[in-house]
């Protein structure tokens, strides 16, 4: 994944000693950069020359969003990490036809928008400003990162009357361990960079690392939530599934797939059918006691 990972480590461990503050900056600038840049595919061009497209600023980068259908009934759809609004775009289709208004975007340093790196802090900066132009979602549809991302900003002022995850991060602390592991940083490092973070993301906000695992507060969302994890997920461990499923109790369901993975979950026409149904038909998951499977048994 870091080509340059002895370096890198090196580097910042030694530095995390002698001098935190830089540390924290650095190992920082590296958590939040993605991994290359995705290309819309050929089967999503024809939707996004369909899109109104437009732009918001956030922390100088320029975002460009998305918006289809005549306005009514928003829908928001979040990707998640070195992705692109686009990749929902079988979600968008669907809710279209059934007289839906999706609404999408690419975080900076996604897609189409500028910028070399995004935060969990610059998504919900993002999406509370399509929650001001679009008013409150019928949903909120969101992939992996965009989860955990759509979860921190709807616990803080975005409301929604449903919500879908697909392959979803609820915890912060698995990136994070991830991130730590891969490339073998000392403890310092990581508390150096939650230093920097607290600091200089958040500064008006103490405490803010505590706050973007979905764990922290979850009756705030006050939604159904419907999740979809693929037993075969290797990108986000299913546990991550049922960890979301836990946090959220009674309102949510979890439906586990087979093989579809990380990304084929996307465009499953089972899963975008019992997703679109759930947020259209206004009805609220039964509770469960553990995870249903079934959905999606394409192979992989």
């Amino acid at each position: 994944m870091y080509p340059m990972a002895p370096l890198i480590r090196t580097a910042l461990n030694a530095t995390a000693r002698v001098a935190p503050g830089p540390a924290g900056r650095w190992a920082f600038r590296l958590f939040v950069r993605p991994l290359g840049r995705a290309k819309a595919k050929p089967g999503e061009r024809a939707l996004l020359a369909a899109a109104r497209t437009g732009t918001l600023r956030v922390r100088g980068e320029e975002v460009v969003t998305y918006a289809w259908g005549d306005g009514r009934r928003p829908v928001l759809l979040v990707h998640g990490w070195s992705s692109r609004g686009s990749r929902l775009g079988a979600f968008a289709e669907e809710l279209l036809a059934r007289g839906y208004s999706p609404v999408a975007f690419d975080a900076p340093g996604h897609g189409e928008s500028s910028g070399r790196a995004a935060n969990i802090v610059e998504y919900r900066e993002i999406i509370r400003e399509l929650h001001a132009r679009h008013g409150d979602f019928e949903a909120v549809v969101a992939h992996s990162f965009g989860v955990l991302a759509s979860l921190f900003a709807l616990r803080d002022g975005v409301r929604t009357a449903r919500f879908v995850g697909l392959g979803g991060v609820g915890s912060f602390d698995m990136l994070l361990k991830g991130f730590q592991a891969g490339l073998g940083l000392d403890d310092r490092v990581v508390r150096a960079m939650r230093a920097y973070v607290e600091r200089h993301l958040a500064p008006g906000e103490p405490g803010v690392w505590d706050r973007f695992g979905a764990d922290h507060a979850p009756d705030e969302l006050g939604a159904p939530v419907l999740l979809f994890h693929d037993e075969g997920d290797d990108t986000v461990p299913p546990e991550q599934g049922r960890f979301l499923a836990r946090a959220h109790g009674e309102r949510a369901r979890l439906v586990v797939t087979r093989g579809l993975g990380h990304r084929r979950i996307l465009r499953d026409p089972d899963v975008v059918a019992e997703a679109v149904e759930f947020m259209t038909a206004g009805s609220v998951p039964e509770p469960t006691a553990g995870a249903r499977e079934g959905v999606g048994s394409t192979a992989s």
